[in-house]
């Protein structure tokens, strides 16, 4: 049954899923027409709402593309790949591999997204040139690791509403990520994620007659060469010593912020320690700036697709959609199940917003309003948002396209895998949210 429902979800998706920016403008469209049929403003206003909140969010925009670009250049040091090599060397049959993988990506992912996706890519492709497995299932096993990251250490939501000067700040106040991403209810979902995720990709391992094994060509990483340069302006850019002396100025305040200051985590400081442990990793500026412009493709939509988020934002604020919407769920929900009826929200939402920030952005609104008028537990409402769009990440396919990239497959080679996936990481997450 399983085989079967993933290859039709794969047909599915290949028919019918466009490009994320398709999505933007639709939702866009669609917060547009809502506002003048729903709230009975006129097509001027709408506009002028959105107009004025096109940019409201460029300090958060950078943010995003900072965590995706510095988790990148740091996974692909010398220093990380040296590791991936090590860890590969405990894989001992196609099994442990698909646990191995699945496990170093859950790990990650966990500690950075940016940095999960790319070492998980890495990883799978190491074990594929030491261990005889299909390449589908262990490329889908790297990204299912993808679904804790928005209960981790980078998770925008969390460090979001944990950052000083936030754009919701003035309702929420400041929550610390002990009550988010240290929570007890969340470190639960996270640990459960660990023995799972693992076991059921073992699970689905397919016989060998069914097996699909990778070309060795594309497991042939092309290296990059620099021509012998002997100009001053080179000599610079491969300076090791020019490298070391910034990044060390790096890691002493990072050494200040944490240990003598005892600071907390938040979107900015999570951002300043991955590039400079990439800046130091890396050992010159040349070999970093080759990483950053393979990074820097990854962000792309990021930097396109924010700028319409910040003016659905302003739409669904200013035109009282906001309010409408908080009242019809408020009707459904109690302060006990809001965290829950939030969460499967957040995982539809996510199919058209594939961006936990940008989600946060048009759905805060909502989420912030419903669970002031029920007096639930913010905390655990914000991370329901989190985990509903991390989880549904396993069937929209944006964030994957890093991973294929770097794996040389598509989408419809995984998508079967990943759809198992989302149907038991639902229930662990909604088991998590209700009942811890």
């Amino acid at each position: 049954m399983f085989k079967a429902l993933s290859r039709y979800s794969v047909k599915l998706v290949e028919r019918y899923l466009p490009d994320p920016y398709i999505f933007v403008v639709l939702l866009t469209l669609i917060a547009g027409v809502a506002a003048v049929s729903i709230e009975h403003r006129t097509p001027m206003e709408v506009v002028t709402m959105w107009g004025d909140g096109f940019w409201g969010l460029l300090s958060f925009t950078m943010q995003m593309v900072l965590v995706l670009v510095a988790g990148y250049m740091m996974a692909s040091t010398p220093a990380v790949r040296r590791i991936l090599e090590t860890l590969s060397r405990l894989a001992g049959s196609p099994g442990s591999a698909i646990v191995l993988v699945t496990v170093v990506a859950l790990a990650a992912n966990w500690l950075n997204w940016g940095f999960g996706l790319v070492v998980s890519a890495l990883f799978a492709k190491q074990l594929a040139r030491s261990i005889k497995v299909d390449y589908r299932l262990l490329v889908a096993s790297a990204y299912s690791g993808f679904v804790v990251w928005h209960g981790g250490l980078a998770g925008s939501i969390p460090l979001t509403i944990a950052t000083e000067g936030h754009f919701q700040q003035d309702k929420i106040g400041l929550i610390s990520t002990s009550d988010t991403i240290f929570s007890t209810f969340n470190l639960v979902i996270v640990l459960a994620m660990f023995v799972v995720v693992p076991l059921v990709n073992r699970l689905m391992m397919p016989d060998e007659k069914d097996s699909v094994y990778v070309d060795r060509a594309v497991l042939d990483d092309g290296a990059v060469e620099h021509e012998q340069d002997d100009r001053p302006a080179a000599r610079l850019e491969n300076s090791r010593l020019l490298a070391m002396l910034i990044g060390f100025c790096g890691l002493a305040y990072l050494f200040n912020y944490y240990v003598i200051r005892q600071g907390g985590l938040n979107l900015n400081v999570i951002n300043f320690t991955f590039l400079f442990l990439a800046i130091v990793l890396h050992g010159n500026a040349r070999n970093l700036l080759d990483s950053l412009n393979d990074a820097i493709k990854g962000a792309a939509g990021i930097v396109i697709q924010f700028p319409f988020y910040a003016g659905i934002m302003a739409i669904i604020m200013h035109s009282g959609l906001a309010a409408s919407l908080s009242g019809w769920m408020t009707s459904l929900a109690s302060a006990a199940s809001l965290p829950f009826w939030t969460f499967m929200s957040a995982g539809i939402v996510n199919i058209f917003i594939p961006s936990g920030g940008g989600q946060w952005a048009v759905q805060s609104p909502v989420v912030i309003a419903s669970a002031q008028a029920l007096g639930a537990d913010m905390p655990r409402v914000a991370m329901a948002v989190a985990w509903g769009d991390a989880w549904t990440n396993l069937l929209q396919p944006f964030w994957a396209l890093p991973v294929l990239a770097i794996a040389g497959l598509k989408a419809k080679d995984i998508m079967g895998y990943c759809l198992i996936q989302l149907l038991v990481t639902g229930i662990i997450v909604s088991i998590g949210l209700s009942f811890f």
